[in-house]
């Protein structure tokens, strides 16, 4: 049984809604976390690739990335759990684990549970909440994965999110 029904979510994957790139995170991290998030990309069978700029490198310990000066070229580590599905993480702090995915590569329930299944494998190997809100909005999470239910839970209404969004456009 998934953990997230398409008919009960689509609202949550609809860019004109949640924005195409929904923020991910997970709070209350340190560099051991995003070390096993690198690791978690190494071993996974996940495509990856990691870059400085716009310079690709082998990945480095998270300890490195984070260490790097304040104004230094952007990390981002992107992978890819399944083909034409990419996800950047974005390690900028030892103390969240941010990420973001494209809701126009997740339709469907296929999509659905290509997202659960990242969130689990992460909430998992870390034993934390994963929490996604609309794109720039670091307001209440919509859904995430909860480690004491070993599943994606939903953590708002998707009827409210559609209202919001209509009325928002009606005004």
């Amino acid at each position: 049984m998934p953990d997230l029904l398409w008919d009960d979510v689509r609202s949550f994957f609809d860019p004109d809604l949640m924005g195409a790139l929904p923020d991910v995170s997970v709070t209350d991290t340190s560099v051991d976390d995003w070390q096993a998030v690198f690791d978690l990309a190494g071993s996974s069978g996940w495509t990856w690739e990691y870059s400085e700029g716009c310079v690709r490198m082998p990945l480095p310990s998270a300890q490195e990335v984070l260490s790097r000066p304040t104004d230094a070229d952007t990390a981002l580590l992107k992978v890819w759990p399944v083909a034409d599905v990419q996800v950047n993480f974005w390690p900028m702090s030892a103390g969240e684990i941010d990420f973001d995915v494209d809701l126009r590569e997740l339709q469907g329930q296929e999509g659905v549970d290509v997202l659960c299944g990242l969130l689990g494998t992460i909430g998992r190997r870390l034993g934390r909440p994963v929490l996604m809100t609309g794109e720039g909005d670091r307001g209440k999470p919509v859904l995430g994965f909860d480690p004491r239910a070993d599943r994606v839970v939903l953590l708002a209404d998707p009827l409210g999110v559609q209202l919001t969004a209509a009325a928002g456009r009606d005004s």
